[in-house]
């Protein structure tokens, strides 16, 4: 049995292309950041997999899916390999989707990409601390 069922953010918009010929179907390649758990130095850490889904589901994918965006997919892990232009082989293994859905609302998808902004915004190293709203008071100078 070839089983697989992921939850995780995507780490970029996906990229769809179309294939040729009479009928084109739309390929959607993104990559998830799933989290791992376990670990017992409290540190987070994650796995990045590589998706693909191909026809109304890729349609889907370019439609609906953003970076950020929390989905759980189902699939099938499939393995291949090509050489490349130096003439070494590369061996790739993607999940290939049979289903994929959200799996937070929109609300908390978006208030959870202002923060990761915030956050990227105020490590920008500008040399100010940010303060909290509500301790004006507190502040000798107003």
């Amino acid at each position: 049995m070839n089983k697989v069922i992921l939850m995780g953010r995507l780490t970029r918009d996906p990229e769809v292309r179309y294939s040729q010929g009479e009928t084109s179907m739309a390929v959607a390649r993104y990559t998830l950041a799933v989290d791992r758990r376990g670990r017992r130095d409290g540190e987070q850490s994650a796995d990045f997999i590589s998706c693909v889904a191909f026809g109304k589901a890729g349609e889907w994918a370019e439609k609906w899916l953003r970076k950020g965006i929390k989905i759980a997919i189902t699939g099938r892990i499939q393995t291949g390999s090509y050489t490349n232009r130096e003439g070494q082989k590369v061996y790739t293994t993607d999940v290939v989707i049979e289903e994929q859905e959200f799996a937070e609302s929109r609300a908390a998808s978006e208030g959870n990409s202002q923060n990761q902004q915030r956050q990227q915004e105020q490590s920008a190293g500008d040399g100010f601390m940010n303060i909290p709203d509500g301790i004006d008071e507190e502040l000798p100078f107003n």
